[in-house]
């Protein structure tokens, strides 16, 4: 049974990876109440023993520490403010861990301007499957009484979790991460490419890349998607996405990516942002 004590969990955006987490957080025998648009995700949570609500301004009201796990800063700004949002409506003190993989300025000023709440940007390096096994890796960045408040609620689903300084340095962090991932996965899709012209199946190449060492983890999430084009298919939009924001951040510091972005937005995979008007 929970101590009366127990922070109550809210979370936002039960997703691909934002479910599994509600499930690991239940697990460990967390209070969760999630606002989930979908029906179909808020049956399978009410069933598994979540509270649920409709209301972004209740769930704030009623947390602790809150989660939102969603896909963008847009998404995240259209839930933080206005009179309906977690911002005006949060308890003074609580503490709001974005998994959300955007820019740290955003970050940083959320956590300005709201002044009742700890926030916390915790990007996270995974896949659903390290969800369910409780092995994500999350980096952490904010005041350490909020991280050391959230640390034994993620680790229900995440270990490790590494602390990484002030608010947004772990978004710098990850978005840099996820460049040299989108660089190691052009580089893998062209080898993959060249060993065809060669009379090399994929297949063997990326076994072999597995345990060579020309491998890296994108070649191993290649292999484990099924190839090239399916990881494609489903990682270039998100790839396409860390690519920009990163690119976002060395503009912004006036920084030159040089090899690591010209690799990274010049390959077989399309991770380039179609500019939109």
């Amino acid at each position: 049974m929970l101590s009366p004590t127990a922070p109550v969990v809210g979370f936002i955006g039960a997703g691909q990876l934002g479910e599994p987490m509600v499930r690991r957080l239940l697990d460990a025998g967390r209070e969760v109440l999630v606002y989930a648009r979908r029906d179909d995700v808020r049956r399978r949570l009410s069933e598994a023993g979540s509270a649920l609500t409709d209301s972004v301004a209740e769930v704030a009201r009623r947390s602790d520490v809150l989660i939102s796990c969603l896909f963008s800063d847009a998404q995240l700004h259209d839930l933080a403010y206005g009179p309906n949002g977690f911002v005006t409506n949060a308890k003074e003190g609580a503490v709001l861990v974005s998994h959300t993989t955007g820019s740290a300025s955003t970050l940083r000023a959320l956590s300005e301007t709201a002044s009742n709440l700890i926030v916390l940007d915790a990007p996270v390096s995974g896949t659903a499957d390290h969800i369910r096994s409780g092995e994500l890796t999350v980096l952490i960045g904010g005041p350490r009484e909020g991280v050391e408040r959230v640390t034994p609620i993620l680790s229900a689903y995440a270990h490790p979790i590494i602390p990484t300084g002030a608010i947004g340095s772990a978004l710098n962090i990850k978005l840099m991460n996820n460049l040299l991932f989108a660089a190691n996965a052009q580089l893998a899709s062209v080898a993959v490419r060249l060993g065809e012209q060669i009379g090399i199946d994929s297949s063997s190449l990326l076994a072999a890349l597995a345990v060579c060492s020309g491998g890296s983890a994108a070649s191993t999430y290649i292999q484990a998607i099924g190839g090239v084009e399916p990881f494609a298919e489903g990682a270039a939009p998100f790839l396409a996405k860390d690519v920009a924001a990163s690119v976002a951040i060395a503009d912004e510091a006036g920084i030159d990516l040089g090899l690591l972005r010209a690799v990274a937005e010049n390959g077989p995979l399309a991770l380039v942002r179609k500019a939109t008007v």
